[in-house]
């Protein structure tokens, strides 16, 4: 039998319902007044500026006034959209900082004509550093290619590559968390989160020539500082040990939290790496499966002790297999 369909009356009372509650302050804060980012509109403004600075997309235009116009055009896009989501994230994240009593990014509370100022400023700025940032994808796209003997070219890792991709929108968020901007960075991150199942915070430091290989499930926390020419495989961490507290059992937040490797480390897949005072040495490898929480001297290698194998069926009892079997 099928379900009944709601009577007007009930959809009615469903609507009104949720209107209230929609218009009822908030209770953990009542920043409910300013506009939110529009979640849909970034995603585009993150398609475009990807574009803008992706060293292996090759021209589609026979000629360089062409080539200008195109980058005109998406340079327009992203100014006139980006600058009214910047304003309006700083109004939003003000007006929530004010309700609960602390400090908002910008200090005391700026006016809205000054954020709107503030915001096209902001915008002018990190527009202006859009060419380093596609020079240092470029090293990262070169690492991707020089790390991995599957890949057959460089165009191959702009196509398939969900690592690329999320260090890609990493690095335009990274610069953007400098710059103090709110919920955005985050935003920017998460959304390719869930595209790739990388998940890397704006705030975290990471050099040049970056390679995640594979990708899914590696997570690398907001004060992690990673060196040059590092390669990380899937599910990796790179996280927090603890979280302390002040005396009032509040987290206490600004702290190194997340480990540091220094150049030229490689970690495998499903390494764990904790505390905010643990640094991996240059040119250390840390193996498969390794939980770490202590500092490692540079050219060191960690890995597990070998586990034995052992095959069980239903015929024989257990089998030992010979020592080439073990793992």
């Amino acid at each position: 039998m099928s379900a009944s369909k709601s009577s007007p009356t009930q959809s009615d009372n469903l609507l009104q319902s949720l209107v209230r509650r929609i218009a009822e302050p908030m209770k953990l804060s009542q920043a409910n007044h300013s506009p939110i980012p529009d979640y849909d509109l970034l995603v585009e403004i993150i398609q475009t500026l990807r574009k803008i600075v992706n060293p292996l997309i090759r021209c589609e235009e026979t000629c360089p006034d062409e080539l200008k116009a195109r980058i005109e055009q998406q340079f327009a896009f992203v100014e006139t959209h980006f600058s009214k989501q910047i304003e309006i994230a700083i109004a939003r994240h003000q007006e929530a900082c004010q309700e609960i009593g602390t400090q908002a990014v910008f200090g005391e509370k700026v006016s809205n004509d000054r954020i709107k100022s503030l915001s096209v400023e902001l915008t002018e700025h990190f527009l202006g550093l859009l060419p380093n940032i596609r020079d240092v994808l470029a090293t990262d796209a070169q690492a991707s290619y020089d790390g991995d003997p599957a890949c057959k070219n460089l165009d191959e890792v702009i196509l398939c590559y969900p690592g690329f991709t999320a260090v890609s929108v990493y690095r335009l968020a990274h610069e953007l968390h400098v710059l103090k901007i709110p919920f955005i960075p985050r935003m920017m991150t998460e959304w390719v989160h869930g595209e790739t199942g990388v998940d890397i915070h704006p705030g975290a430091q990471i050099g040049r020539h970056f390679f995640i290989d594979h990708g899914t499930g590696v997570v690398i926390g907001e004060t992690c500082e990673i060196g040059e020419h590092v390669k990380i495989y899937q599910g990796v961490t790179l996280g927090a040990l603890s979280f302390p507290k002040d005396e009032n059992g509040d987290l206490v937040r600004g702290t190194k939290r997340h480990p540091t490797l220094q150049d030229n480390v490689v970690i495998y897949a499903n390494a764990t790496v904790l505390g905010g005072r643990t640094i991996v040495g240059h040119d250390s490898v840390i193996g498969s499966s390794v939980w770490l929480t202590e500092s490692v001297d540079p050219f060191t290698t960690v890995i597990m002790e070998k586990p034995r194998l052992r095959i069980r069926n239903q015929v024989h009892e257990d089998l030992e297999p010979p020592i080439d079997f073990q793992i």
